[in-house]
């Protein structure tokens, strides 16, 4: 079976309750944090006569496909790269040799792939990368690439956490993996230990997307 082929005008998955109500995911509700990192990089980029857009598009398209070609071997599917340059495809590769020479020394079972799950109570909703048997413990992992670990990829860990546990996972420890798509980018592997923080900071976040929702309706 081939693996789902990576759409680069990704259509955004639709999360709903079992009452049939639409309720928003953890990165459009993470959506309202500034990223300083981000405004910093465009600055530079503005600096040295890049055109960041372009760039930014350029990089998230090869974040794209070396996460479909990681999800596709833990799948277990034949991946489709036809859509890409050379150019990414060697990139998009580069992270994912990081990848298989990571599993090489862990011991990893998949028990949910690219799941999208939803909390009831909650209200909110969130695809999450890997839930696995990891070295004999159940683990959730999110795949990102890129050159560093930002503060809201650990709100948005928090959250997918949450969401297991929601849906009756038991999960023993969060972990992001980092692939970076070059040597100079690396590879970095950070274990979370503490996701109440970074929960809590979500809650609140989600508190104001919905205010910020409610004054757009009362206009």
């Amino acid at each position: 079976m081939d693996g789902k082929k990576p759409n680069k005008t990704k259509v955004h998955t639709v999360y709903k309750t079992e009452d049939g109500s639409r309720v928003p995911s953890v990165t459009t509700i993470l959506g309202i944090l500034d990223k300083p990192a981000l405004l910093k990089w465009a600055w530079r980029c503005g600096m040295d006569g890049i055109d960041y857009k372009a760039l930014r598009d350029n990089k998230a398209d090869i974040g794209s496909l070396a996460h479909y070609l990681i999800m596709c071997h833990l799948k277990g599917e034949k991946s489709d790269t036809s859509e890409y340059s050379s150019q990414d495809i060697q990139l998009a590769e580069n992270c994912f040799l990081s990848f298989l020479e990571w599993e090489r020394h862990n011991k990893i079972k998949p028990v949910l792939i690219e799941e999208p799950l939803v909390s009831q109570s909650l209200r909110f909703g969130g695809t999450i990368d890997c839930f696995a048997e990891l070295n004999d413990d159940f683990v959730l992992i999110d795949f990102k690439t890129g050159k560093a670990i930002y503060p809201e990829m650990i709100y948005q860990l928090s959250a997918y956490k949450m969401l297991l546990e929601s849906n009756g996972y038991e999960v023993n420890q969060s972990r992001i993996l980092r692939i970076g798509r070059d040597e100079n980018e690396g590879f970095e592997e950070r274990v979370i230990a503490n996701t109440d923080t970074g929960f809590q900071l979500f809650l609140h976040c989600q508190c104001i997307y919905e205010l910020q929702k409610q004054i757009r309706r009362e206009k």
